[in-house]
């Protein structure tokens, strides 16, 4: 039997198509801000890193919120993260970018325009055969507003992937302060701006990437409704067509 996802979480035809297209290289993913002569090309995508998830719970959302550094310093509980509702088989995932660029000029002076177009987790190398918006395990789809987007904030324009059953260990890098200053975290430098905290004690790890403002998360399911991929995206379009 094929799978049916709920029509309330379903990405509409232009989301589909951009989350198809961000990962296919030498696609157009349409053109430069106020020059519709050129275009934004799809350049490569990059492999960052690998992910361990051995709990089969994965978190998407920003390692930290600036909010919540006073409560942390002082020992008080801050927020649990966003733990997406889904579950996917434990193991260790690839961790991929899709780049783009888009030249373009201002006062005078000339830019590439490269940018991140999204960000996934791999799951399997099932075809995916529907993409729907990733509910997490607060959220209440019966709230849900028609063509609303959901996903997670981000103060600092950071999200990550981390396994939930260590996150207390992986995220507490993020969240240590002397004066009001962040410490220097104990993490590995990934590729493109990105970072990985591991978690020895549970063999999880935590793997950081570019999020302007936070990001809206896409589930991509194989036929059999099997979770194939994860994929973060910023200011994409909306769930319904």
């Amino acid at each position: 039997m094929e799978w049916s996802g709920d029509a309330r979480l379903a990405a509409g035809t232009e989301a589909a198509w951009y989350l198809e297209t961000a990962f296919t290289p030498g696609a157009h993913l349409g053109t430069v801000y106020d020059d519709p002569t050129t275009p934004v090309v799809v350049t490569g995508i990059e492999e960052v890193t690998t992910l361990r998830l051995p709990s089969g719970r994965l978190v998407v959302d920003a390692p930290w919120h600036d909010d919540e550094s006073l409560e942390y310093e002082r020992g008080l509980p801050t927020r649990p993260p966003r733990e997406l509702a889904v579950r996917i088989p434990p193991g260790a995932y690839r961790v991929e970018i899709a780049w783009t660029a888009g030249p373009y000029e201002f006062f005078g002076q000339h830019f590439d325009g490269v940018a991140c177009a999204a960000t996934r987790l791999c799951v399997s190398d099932e075809p995916v055969a529907g993409w729907e918006m990733g509910l997490g395990v607060d959220d209440d789809i019966d709230r849900l507003q028609p063509g609303e987007r959901i996903g997670f904030a981000s103060d600092a324009n950071v999200g990550c992937f981390a396994d939930a059953g260590a996150w207390t260990a992986l995220a507490a890098p993020f969240r240590t302060y002397v004066d009001g200053g962040p410490v220097p975290r104990n993490s590995e430098r990934l590729p493109s701006w990105c970072e990985r905290v591991a978690d020895e004690s549970h063999r999880a790890d935590l793997v950081t990437f570019t999020a302007e403002s936070g990001g809206v998360v896409w589930l991509g399911r194989t036929r059999a409704g099997d979770v194939a991929a994860v994929v973060v995206t910023s200011g994409l379009p909306g769930a319904k067509a």
